[in-house]
């Protein structure tokens, strides 16, 4: 049985093994074009309150503190929240964050206003309900406000084992193999993500593959680029089918009606502290 996935016990190898490699390049690169599109649909709201659901290090939502946004970073380990905090502090961002240690699912009972764009990056795959999860975030978006959800693809792990000739592994349904402790514990298909989204009311309001064909190039390949090309390619393809529905990764992003009524007001008080270990 799968359950949440706590990375208490390997936080650091996490962090340097996803952000600090060409697979992290690519990553960043095109989920912050979505991101500044985004950006710009929620501008009159100024400073926006971004809720890093599961947010690890918070990569992505430090870059938009860069732009004057206060963020609330949740997450499930306390040894990444550690991470973190040194790294936000670092970059002279610490007063524009406030960092709670809690699931995502139950975030909810440490804000006391709705967010106007959650990120919910690369944390789906690792829970033991992972539909269960986005529908807590989705009442934590303010009627109006945005998702952005970033999953592990179930089309990317099919098509990569069927290159790899794994079809035995395929065929017993891709369990996941616990020596790979860096690996998601399961993929999720596209297609539930977006009728979860729509299911609840959002509108989607774009798609892009993370990742489309980098994975799946052999390591043995002795062709004519440089990585500087390979990540141009990947901006250039990640939008476009069938290129998108192979991403390693999808990341796609919803908008909340404005008639929506969002559940967050429980009349906490959010505070300019930096830490909440509640």
């Amino acid at each position: 049985m799968i359950k949440d996935r706590n990375f208490d016990d390997l936080a650091q190898k996490f962090a340097k093994n996803i952000y600090g490699t060409a697979k992290g390049q690519i990553r960043q690169t095109v989920v912050w074009q979505d991101l500044e599109q985004i950006l710009a649909l929620l501008e009159s709201q100024t400073p926006l309150h971004i809720l890093d659901a599961g947010g690890g290090i918070g990569q992505l939502s430090q870059k938009i503190a860069e732009l004057g946004h206060r963020v609330t970073l949740c997450d499930l380990s306390g040894e990444m929240l550690k991470l973190a905090e040194q790294e936000i502090a670092n970059n002279g961002l610490l007063e524009q964050y406030r960092l709670v240690h809690s699931s995502v699912q139950e975030i909810g009972e440490h804000l006391n206003e709705p967010a106007d764009l959650v990120l919910f990056h690369a944390v789906m795959e690792w829970l033991s309900d992972p539909k269960e999860a986005l529908e807590r975030l989705l009442e934590q978006t303010r009627p109006g406000g945005v998702i952005s959800v970033m999953f592990y693809n179930y089309n990317g792990l099919l098509f990569k084992n069927l290159i790899c000739g794994n079809l035995t592994h395929i065929e017993e349904g891709m369990p996941h193999r616990k020596r790979f402790k860096l690996q998601p514990q399961q993929a999720i298909k596209p297609e539930d993500v977006y009728s979860w989204l729509t299911d609840a009311g959002f509108t989607i309001l774009g798609k892009t593959g993370v990742r489309t064909f980098h994975d799946y190039m052999q390591t043995t390949m002795v062709g004519d680029y440089s990585f500087e090309q390979v990540l141009e390619m990947e901006q250039k393809l990640c939008r476009q089918e069938p290129y998108l529905s192979l991403g390693r990764y999808i990341h796609v992003y919803a908008q909340k009606p404005s008639d929506l009524v969002t559940p967050a007001d429980n009349g906490t008080s959010n505070d300019n502290s930096n830490k909440d270990n509640g």
